[in-house]
């Protein structure tokens, strides 16, 4: 089945990612080869992975909301929220009126009680809860016409309903206060008992009160704020299957499910650990995986630097930073505007959770200097190529742009 094809604004194409990008699909249509792509420029050389960006996901909410804008201009058009974490593409919104319902935690900005029958409100690609999705109904405001949920956050959610018709509980893999952890965490609340965790060692905890090497007690210290009420962990973890927050580390996820899985072996036994544990790997997101097999291969490279872009709250950016951070000095930017000069940089730490400015971050004297370049998936590719551009800007010596991007061209 040929892939759908989505009207994303002209202001978001790129003229070098995209030649790059084209190329690469001609090339590689089976999508095997994750070695990146090197842009020489002769003192700068880029190291471009095979998958980045716009996901699917990201380009159906796009098409969706820039459509209902445009098609309706003389109604109010409301976000339930920021509809991809991209502050670029949030604020053009902004700009062509459209007001947001809450902010990207949840509280209110403009309540759903003041909406009236005609006004428009679109669902972002997160999702959202089912107790929103009836204050809206309440309003007489369908919350499924203007849906832009991701695809692959539904199909989490419809794995979800299976299990829970089969009397699983359900083991949520995310971030607690995310949105789509939310919206997720409703949904599935409505048919299972439910847990959130965010990590290995979350696991970890989770999977020793489970077979009794933690009191049952340690559960509430550490989950009972992020699970439905009266979750029993020793009853309801008899039969569960683990599903996630499409953004996390799909690595991570499956180590979540490894460490809790043998819990359950070592609990029930190997022989019927169908009956106890359910395999919810087919939910993992393509596009998650793709991106974060095309960045650790990017890892391998002999970069010096690498350059990030994407959101400051965008938690699939904050992934691919967190794997490149390993490998060479990483700087995770919104935009081009962030690189003050050759000599000092702002850039966010997701570590220390603030903004941060770097000075002699940018490797002059190397020759060729080796950069590694990514975003995430819901940033523009046209934001990339600024990045790029930035960078050459520090640079004698530079290659034209056209004489680079020259190979990638592919017949119109």
């Amino acid at each position: 089945m040929p892939r759908k094809e989505f009207q994303i604004p002209d202001m978001y194409k790129s003229p070098i990612i995209r030649l790059v990008k084209e190329a690469t699909k001609i090339t590689d249509p089976m999508k095997k080869d994750l070695e990146p792509t090197v842009l020489d420029f002769g003192p700068v050389q880029f190291y471009v992975p095979r998958f980045f960006g716009f996901c699917y996901g990201v380009e159906n909410a796009i098409d969706i909301a820039y459509r209902t804008v445009e098609e309706h201009s003389d109604k109010n058009v409301y976000l339930l929220s920021e509809m991809i974490h991209n502050p670029t593409v949030n604020e053009d919104l902004l700009r062509r009126g459209v007001k947001f319902l809450h902010n990207t935690d949840g509280s209110e900005i403009i309540p759903v009680s003041s909406l009236t029958p005609e006004d428009i409100v679109i669902v972002p690609a997160f999702g959202t809860t089912r107790e929103i999705e009836e204050d809206l109904k309440e309003k007489g405001i369908n919350p499924y016409q203007y849906n832009t949920t991701c695809p692959f956050v539904e199909k989490v959610w419809k794995r979800g309903k299976q299990l829970g018709k089969k009397e699983y509980a359900l083991v949520v893999h995310g971030k607690h206060t995310h949105e789509e952890t939310r919206a997720t965490f409703s949904h599935s609340a409505e048919h299972s008992a439910v847990v959130v965790v965010l990590n290995p060692e979350e696991a970890t905890i989770l999977g020793e009160i489970m077979t009794g090497k933690r009191p049952v007690e340690d559960f509430e210290k550490y989950f009972g704020h992020k699970a439905t009420p009266g979750f029993n962990p020793l009853e309801d973890l008899k039969r569960f299957g683990v599903i996630n927050q499409t953004t996390m580390l799909a690595t991570e996820t499956q180590e979540v499910m490894d460490i809790l899985k043998a819990a359950t072996v070592e609990r029930f036994g190997e022989a019927d650990i169908l009956d106890h544990f359910a395999d919810t790997s087919d939910t993992l997101c393509y596009a998650t995986n793709e991106n974060q097999s095309a960045t650790l291969a990017l890892a391998e490279t002999d970069a010096d630097i690498a350059m990030v872009v994407g959101g400051y709250n965008s938690s699939n950016t904050m992934h691919l930073v967190e794997i490149l951070e390993h490998s060479f000095p990483t700087f995770h930017v919104r935009d081009a505007n962030e690189i003050k000069s050759g000599s000092l940089i702002q850039h966010f730490d997701q570590w220390k959770k603030e903004i941060l400015q770097t000075t002699d971050w940018l490797p002059l004297n190397k020759a060729p200097l080796k950069v590694a370049i990514t975003s995430g998936a819901s940033c523009p590719d046209i934001l990339v190529d600024e990045v790029l551009l930035r960078l050459l800007e520090f640079f004698d010596g530079v290659k034209e742009v056209d004489e680079v991007i020259a190979r990638f061209k592919v017949p119109a």
